[in-house]
């Protein structure tokens, strides 16, 4: 059952419309479920077979959407519209899509937001990089510390 819009549901203070589409393009991996590409087969008209072959990838050992050349960005997921950076299978996308950023704010968005009004520019564009390494480990042994606690 479609949960209920009252008042009491926190505002959304974000406009995906005003945004290049940073999570479109910053995540290697996009994880999609069964369930996602029958959606994406549904909505192409294609095979569960021709749409795993077609818009997904193995990854890691799971199995991501595919992704391709970005002008912004170098890489993003297929189905991102290079000119409107808006999502071209919004209706659908993947349970991850649709759950993120899961929270009233996006932290991109307000990134973005934020520098546009620090260097009165409202075309600048900060740049984010998602990295998975331990960086707080790396640290430590650079100063000679040990493991961190």
């Amino acid at each position: 059952m479609a949960k209920k819009v009252t008042d009491d549901q926190p505002r959304i203070h974000f406009d995906c419309t005003k945004c290049p589409a940073f999570c479109c393009a910053l995540y290697e991996r996009v994880a999609v479920t069964k369930r996602d590409i029958n959606r994406l087969a549904k909505h192409f008209g294609v095979s569960v077979d021709v749409a795993t072959k077609r818009y997904t990838r193995m990854f890691e050992g799971e199995r991501v959407l595919r992704r391709t050349a970005d002008r912004l960005f170098g890489k993003s997921c297929q189905f991102l519209d290079q000119k409107t950076r808006g999502c071209t299978v919004y209706h659908a996308r993947p349970k991850v899509c649709r759950e993120y950023p899961s929270r009233t704010r996006c932290s991109y968005y307000d990134v973005l937001q934020f520098e546009r009004r620090q260097q009165d520019d409202p075309n600048v564009l900060p740049l984010f990089q998602i990295t998975f390494r331990d960086w707080r480990k790396k640290n430590n042994n650079q100063n000679g510390e040990g493991h961190v606690k």
